[in-house]
């Protein structure tokens, strides 16, 4: 690891913990030049499959759709960035765990619904809102009828 300070090649890990409930390592090190600390953190890079959109056409799998698509729905809502990160990983994981090459993108949009109808069911409401285009009030209350259920 190149030190991001003198970009010198040799750096030393003084500290390892895992994070993200295991999902992750977070190293702090120190560079043997100009002795600067700094933290990395690693995880292991999966292969995602690539996403059928609604009409037809194909593109990789975005995880920054996915964080945004989170962000806005659980937006001033009492949830933990550990939470968050753990959601992630559990829609990433189910993703996978379908071995198919290609998914359809209302899978996604499934998977991440019933993420957030477990983690805050105001988060839920307003993504379902926004995935599933309700017209008016009368679909809010559906849905929110539905979750009394």
């Amino acid at each position: 690891m190149h030190c991001p300070f003198c970009t010198a090649k040799d750096t030393k890990v003084i500290d390892s913990r895992l994070v993200s409930s295991g999902h992750q390592v977070r190293r702090r090190r120190e560079c043997i030049e100009c002795h600067e600390r700094f933290t990395t953190f690693e995880g292991a890079e999966l292969v995602m499959p690539r996403v059928i959109k609604q009409d037809g056409s194909r593109e990789p799998f975005n995880e920054d759709k996915l964080v945004n698509g989170l962000a806005r729905a659980l937006e001033k809502r009492p949830v933990s960035t550990e939470q968050i990160d753990e959601v992630i990983h559990e829609i990433k994981s189910k993703i996978r765990a379908t071995g198919e090459r290609e998914v359809p993108s209302h899978l996604i949009g499934e998977c991440i619904m019933e993420a957030l109808k477990k983690l805050d069911k105001v988060a839920y409401v307003r993504f379902a809102s926004v995935y599933r285009s309700f017209e008016d009030i009368r679909e809010f209350g559906e849905e929110i009828a539905r979750l009394g259920d």
